[in-house]
């Protein structure tokens, strides 16, 4: 014999009267936060703005910042050389991807990447699992700066502003046209852009100098 048709109200009554409960429990919502806390991850400020390195890869300072282009906004992400000043990697697109910041990395040469201290905020991308993941698989110290301190990450912070008033994006035309012309802005600031602070040389130069100085301590 088929049972009659109930809906929820129904089976809600029933089971309030006869003190019948449910095995089948309801998501606990406090459990799905705590998840999501443990997937996106903060690290302690290890860096605690000692900018004033003097050894060539071993402390690199990473971000993002949006550059206006045609009514919108491009994303270009940049990781650099704390000790020399040097552009380590770059890279710009029109998204804010997670993959914007793990493809910056990954150009990184391998051997320059383990036991290197890499600095960021606190953002979304380098509390993503997906960016710690690799951070991690290289070998990297993953540092953060604390919530809300921009000046915890003044070298790339410094580097965006000069960048933003050196860089002639305005007239670019084309999205292409953006990547080449910031191409050459990361190869003349690594290599034609002097500077008064490393002793008037160039981010490369001053790596040399920094790594000679070193050589010739040993």
């Amino acid at each position: 014999m088929a049972l009659p048709a109930m809906n929820h109200k129904k089976i809600q009554r029933i089971m309030k009267k006869y003190d019948l409960i449910a095995k089948v429990r309801r998501k606990n919502p406090y459990k799905a936060i705590m998840k999501k806390r443990l997937e996106h991850r903060t690290f302690p400020n290890l860096l605690k703005r000692r900018f004033n390195q003097s050894l060539p890869h071993k402390v690199f300072s990473t971000d993002i910042t949006y550059i206006p282009f045609q009514n919108e906004f491009v994303f270009l992400s940049v990781v650099k050389d704390i000790a020399s000043g040097e552009v380590m990697a770059w890279n710009v697109s029109c998204g804010l991807e997670v993959a914007l910041v793990a493809d910056t990395v990954k150009q990184i040469p391998r051997e320059l990447c383990k036991n290197v201290m890499i600095h960021s905020d606190q953002g979304f991308h380098y509390t993503h699992p997906g960016y710690i993941e690799l951070v991690k698989e290289l070998k990297m110290i993953q540092s953060m700066s604390g919530k809300g301190s921009a000046i915890d990450n003044a070298p790339i912070e410094s580097f965006f502003g000069h960048m933003k008033d050196e860089l002639d994006y305005r007239s670019c035309q084309s999205f292409e046209d953006l990547r080449s012309k910031i191409a050459e802005y990361m190869q003349y600031y690594n290599n034609e852009r002097k500077q008064w602070t490393r002793n008037k040389m160039t981010p490369v130069q001053y790596k040399n100098h920094l790594l000679a100085s070193l050589g010739s301590r040993i």
